[in-house]
C-alpha cells in the first residue's frame, strides 16, 4: 500500500514537471508563432499623473511577461495579448494615477516573410517602440491614413528600403491622433546600424519621408523640433 503511494506521488510529481516544461516551451515559442500566423503583439502605455512614481510602478510590472519601455511619465508595454490578462487589475492595486492607452491592431504592416520575396525572416529580433502625433488637422491625418494604405501598391520602394535594410517587420499603431511605431531588426543587429540602408540609392523613399514630415508632430513633452520619440527598453 505504501509502495503504490509513492508510485502514485512520484508519478504525480513526473507530470507536473512535464506540465511546466510544455508551459515554458509554449512561451518561448509563442512570439515565432504570431511571427508565423501573421497574428500581431499588442501595445500599451500607462501615462503616470506623477513621473516620481514610475519605480514603483516598473517594480509592479516587474512581475509580468510584457516587455516594457519608458520615457519621462510614459511606460510602454509590448507583448502578446494573452499575457495582458489581469494586468489593469494589478495595476490598480498600486492606487498610481495614470491614464491608460491601447493599442490593439496595427494600422499598417510591414511583414518580411510577405514583403520580401525569396528572403529570409530571423527567429530572434530587437523590437524598437517610438511614438508620435498626428497633426491636428483633421484632412491632414486622413490623407496619411491613405497613403498608407496606398502605399504597397504606389510607392514599392518603401518596402523596398524595409527589405534592404533587414527590417524583419514594422508596424505602425493608432489611438486617437497618437501613432506607436514599432520596428523589428534581427537580434545581432541595430536600428542605428541598419535604418541608413532603407534609403541608400532610393530617392522615392527619401521623398516618401519628406511627405509624412508634414502629417507628424511630436506628443506633448517633446521639444518643438522634436517629432518621434524613441523609447528605451527596460526589460
Amino acid at each position: 500500500m505504501i509502495n503504490c503511494t509513492i508510485k502514485y506521488i512520484l508519478l504525480g510529481v513526473l507530470l507536473l514537471s512535464i506540465l511546466v516544461s510544455c508551459n515554458a516551451e509554449k512561451r518561448k515559442n509563442s512570439v515565432e508563432d504570431e511571427k508565423k500566423m501573421g497574428i500581431y503583439r499588442v501595445v500599451i502605455e500607462l501615462i503616470l499623473d506623477d513621473e516620481n512614481q514610475k519605480d514603483l510602478l516598473l517594480n509592479e510590472l516587474g512581475k509580468v511577461t510584457l516587455d516594457s519601455y519608458q520615457w519621462k511619465n510614459h511606460i510602454v508595454l509590448y507583448g502578446a495579448a494573452e499575457d495582458t490578462v489581469g494586468l489593469n487589475s494589478r495595476i490598480r492595486q498600486t492606487g498610481i494615477r495614470l491614464k491608460t492607452k491601447y493599442y490593439n491592431t496595427p494600422m499598417y504592416v510591414f511583414d518580411r516573410s510577405v514583403r520580401c520575396p525569396d528572403s529570409v525572416v530571423e527567429d530572434a529580433w530587437n523590437d524598437y517602440l517610438l511614438t508620435a502625433n498626428l497633426v491636428a488637422d483633421s484632412v491632414l491625418q486622413q490623407e496619411y491614413l491613405d497613403f498608407h494604405a496606398k502605399q504597397f501598391d504606389e510607392w514599392p520602394e518603401v518596402a523596398e528600403g524595409f527589405c534592404k535594410a533587414g527590417f524583419q517587420q514594422l508596424l505602425v499603431f493608432k489611438n486617437g491622433r497618437q501613432l506607436m511605431l514599432v520596428i523589428s531588426v534581427p537580434a545581432d543587429k541595430t536600428l542605428d546600424e541598419l535604418n541608413p540602408k532603407t534609403i541608400e540609392n532610393n530617392p522615392r523613399m527619401i521623398e516618401w519621408n519628406q511627405i509624412m514630415g508634414k502629417y507628424q508632430k511630436g506628443i506633448e513633452g517633446t521639444s518643438p523640433e522634436e517629432i518621434w520619440v524613441f523609447l528605451s527598453k527596460i526589460k
